[in-house]
């Protein structure tokens, strides 16, 4: 007997804001819309940009981070599995294939929001006081173009 394998990994942007709710259990969850670009020629010829949607779920502590310095536009990779699902909305059947995340990176820079702050509400402090330790960095030296073997 084989065993199945659920697995999906992408990488886009969001198209809105993370939200994030609670359980009643207390377990937070995190909703994403995350868009995927490829580009694909049409009938001319000529390219075109071929965007894919998802709705992504993140359950817990990473949810919440996720909530927290997250925003619409900044881009993400994701590792998780596909559920299927299906409700009943006015009497008419609905079904939807969502990703269920198990890995979350945040890609690319945070962006920067209203005064120069990173955008988002509630985010962190986006620098520092304490100095950056840099003892360890060695300058290159004299090398040549030559010297690099590709």
């Amino acid at each position: 007997m084989s065993q199945s394998i659920n697995r999906v990994i992408i990488s886009g942007n969001l198209t809105r804001d993370p939200e994030l709710r609670n359980l009643p259990s207390g377990t937070s969850v995190c909703d994403l819309r995350v868009a995927c670009n490829g580009r694909r020629r049409n009938s001319d010829g000529q390219w075109e940009d071929d965007p894919n949607y998802f709705n992504v779920t993140v359950w817990g502590s990473q949810g919440e981070n996720c909530a927290r310095y997250l925003s619409k536009g900044r881009g993400v990779a994701i590792d998780g599995r596909l559920r299927w699902r299906e409700w009943e909305t006015d009497g008419q059947k609905r079904q939807a294939v969502d990703i269920i995340a198990e890995t979350v990176q945040f890609l690319g820079g945070g962006g920067a929001g209203e005064n120069g702050a990173p955008a988002g509400a509630a985010r962190a402090a986006a620098s520092s006081d304490i100095p950056v330790d840099t003892a360890d960095f060695v300058p290159a030296g004299g090398v040549a173009d030559d010297d690099i073997p590709f």
